[in-house]
C-alpha cells in the first residue's frame, strides 16, 4: 500500500498493531482524525499517555484500578466468595451477567509452558496467600478459566494448591464452549455458567 505522506504512514503502522484492526482500517482512522479538531486529536493522545503511564492495579485482586489500595470489598459484594479469572476484560464480562456478587482475583494470564509462562509468572501465589489470610470468611473459589488446554492446566495447579486450606473450589459449568474465551462469551451463557457452577476436582 502506497502513502502520500510518511507521517500518515507512520500513523497508519502504529494504529495497525491494535488487535482487530488491519492496514485499510488503520487508514481510514488516521484520516479520520486528520479532519478533527487539534484539541480532540490532543485529548485523544493525552488520555493513551496517562492511561498507559497512571494507571495502577489493585495490590490485593491485580484489577485495574485508580490506585493500588484495594477497593474491592464494598457493602453489595459478597466476601465469601473469590471468583479467579485470567484478566480484567473477564471481570467486567461477568459482572455485566448480574449472577455473580462475589470478589473477585486476576492472575494475569495463564500457565502455558509452550509460551514459558508458569505458575511463578502470573499471580497465583497472591491467591492461595489471600484465602489462607481470610480463611475463616472464604467458602468458595470459582474457578472462571477459558475452556482450553492452558485454562485447565491453570484451573488444576490452582485447585491443587488451594486443596490443603479446605475451601471449597469450583469451576463454572461448560456452557462455554472448548477453546473459547470468557471476554467473547454471550452473557446468557456466561450467566449460566456462573450460576451453575460445579465443583472443581483434582482426582
Amino acid at each position: 500500500m502506497e502513502y502520500p505522506s510518511k507521517l500518515i504512514e507512520r500513523a497508519v503502522e502504529e494504529i495497525s498493531k491494535l488487535p482487530g484492526i488491519g492496514k485499510k482500517t488503520a487508514l481510514r482512522l488516521a484520516l479520520h482524525l486528520l479532519k478533527q479538531p487539534d484539541s480532540q486529536v490532543k485529548g485523544l493522545a493525552e488520555s493513551l499517555v496517562e492511561l498507559r503511564e497512571q494507571i495502577k492495579y489493585c495490590s490485593t485482586c491485580h484489577i485495574i484500578a485508580d490506585k493500588e489500595e484495594c477497593t474491592c470489598k464494598v457493602p453489595y459484594r459478597d466476601t465469601s466468595v473469590i471468583c479467579v479469572v485470567e484478566d480484567t476484560p473477564d471481570v467486567l464480562a461477568i459482572r455485566n451477567t448480574g449472577q455473580y456478587t462475589g470478589l473477585f482475583h486476576v492472575l494475569g494470564g495463564r500457565i502455558s509452558p509452550m509460551d514459558g509462562i508458569g505458575p511463578d509468572n502470573i499471580h497465583i501465589d497472591t491467591l492461595v496467600e489471600r484465602v489462607k489470610q481470610d480463611q475463616e470468611e472464604i467458602r468458595e473459589v470459582v474457578l472462571a478459566l477459558s475452556s482450553t488446554m492452558e485454562g485447565d492446566t491453570t484451573a488444576f495447579y490452582i485447585a491443587k494448591m488451594l486443596k490443603e486450606t479446605g475451601v471449597k473450589v469450583s469451576t463454572i459449568a461448560r456452557g462455554v464452549p472448548i477453546g473459547g474465551e470468557l471476554e467473547y462469551t454471550d452473557e446468557i451463557t456466561l450467566g449460566r455458567s456462573i450460576s451453575g457452577r460445579t465443583l472443581f476436582s483434582t482426582d
